[in-house]
């Protein structure tokens, strides 16, 4: 891991930031789960499952306005709407990024105030560490090039994060 997580995070432009944040929670929390569905579900162990098992859990991209609230269910994780989360864990765009590719160390950012996990700290660590447990580093597909083309475009741009005070 590096150092990185003391140095200001590139932010999604702020046009783009804008129009993705007035989605209404549906589509991100869709999205999110098809995801989890795909690259996460199939990882989990049983007990991992059951202790996700009906637990409600905001994802937060912070410079996005997103806030995907999802829920482990028999059938898969399932988008929740209008219910409160258990927890929320939110970071910007480029440190979820940096995560996923191993880039960066969850305490690090945690500590560092990047990463911050709101509510049932219980769960919250459960969900950071079943995360961070998962080689994310070779996304299939348009996903992964998707991903390398919006840190690049982020990168260019230059705009900085400011950590939490």
């Amino acid at each position: 891991m590096s150092a990185n997580a003391t140095q200001p995070a590139p932010q999604l432009p702020s046009l783009f930031a804008s129009v993705i944040g007035r989605l209404p929670q549906w589509p991100p929390s869709t999205v999110l789960c098809a995801g989890l569905n795909l690259l996460f579900l199939p990882t989990l162990d049983a007990d991992t499952k059951q202790r996700l098992m009906g637990r409600i859990v905001s994802i937060q991209v912070s410079d996005a306005g997103l806030d995907g609230r999802i829920s482990l269910t028999s059938i898969g994780f399932l988008p929740v709407l209008r219910a409160e989360p258990e927890v929320t864990i939110s970071a910007c765009a480029w440190d979820f990024y940096r995560l996923a590719r191993r880039m960066e160390d969850p305490d690090t950012l945690f500590f560092s105030r990047r990463l911050t996990i709101d509510g049932d700290t219980e769960l919250g660590l459960l969900v950071k560490n079943t995360l961070d447990a998962i080689d994310w580093s070779h996304m299939p597909g348009p996903l992964g090039a998707a991903i390398d083309r919006l840190r690049s475009f982020a990168e260019k741009r230059g705009t900085r994060h400011k950590p939490n005070p």
